[in-house]
């Protein structure tokens, strides 16, 4: 007798639906830690609900970021709004940015009416020369962990999406530093071009293998 391959299981570790008390608490501290611009934010949300709660996946904070993209604003804002509707609806989305925004203000209001003070300090000199550098490298890491799941998907496809990948991300990087063409026709431009290369071949990888597990079920079957 025939049996169906059942479907392949999600690798997303099983994790428990976070409380609306929970949400505000992890964007709290996330709020809290963000020193040094947006990329130690990002990094934070990253290891926050992918790496320590796993209540998204890599896949999915690289959908939500390339939706903030596409979309006018700030991406961090945009990336709480989604991630918060994602695990708490509407009033994940409200503590979410009450977490992220609230604590960080505050600390920044403090800070801002204190630097007039400290500014001239030569400690105060030394930390800020050395946000800069540790900025960069979280810049570097963030970067290479948008890159990870893209390259993983594409050598899983076949060499012929990880060279296009890999040459599209070469391309928007030279484009934008050493010509020096704004973002927007960047990422439209590369839009349509992935557009016009995926759309015509990528499902045909998956139609030959189902042709080829259904033509594969006969020969088992006269085998026996």
């Amino acid at each position: 007798m025939q049996t169906q391959t059942p479907p392949a299981s999600s690798t997303r570790p099983p994790s428990i639906q976070p409380s609306n008390w929970k949400l505000l608490g992890l964007w709290s501290l996330i709020g809290l830690q963000s020193f040094g611009g947006g990329s130690s934010t990002t990094f934070l949300i990253q290891s926050t609900f992918i790496d320590k709660h796993h209540y998204i996946t890599m896949e999915e904070y690289a959908h939500f970021w390339n939706l903030c993209v596409f979309n006018p604003g700030i991406n961090l804002i945009g990336m709480t709004v989604l991630i918060g509707r994602k695990l708490g609806g509407t009033w994940g989305i409200v503590v979410s940015l009450t977490g992220l925004l609230l604590p960080s203000a505050g600390v920044t209001c403090l800070l801002t009416a204190l630097f007039s003070s400290i500014q001239d300090n030569p400690v105060v000199q030394a930390v800020m020369r050395g946000v800069v550098p540790a900025t960069a490298g979280l810049m570097l890491l963030v970067g290479a962990r948008f890159a990870q799941p893209l390259l993983q998907q594409a050598h899983t496809e076949g060499w012929k999406t990880l060279l296009i990948c890999s040459s599209l991300i070469i391309i928007c990087a030279i484009t934008i530093i050493v010509l020096q063409i704004s973002v927007i026709p960047v990422l439209v431009g590369t839009a349509l071009i992935s557009m016009l290369i995926f759309t015509s071949w990528r499902g045909k990888p998956d139609e030959v293998a189902r042709q080829a597990g259904n033509s594969e079920g006969p020969l088992k079957k006269e085998g026996r």
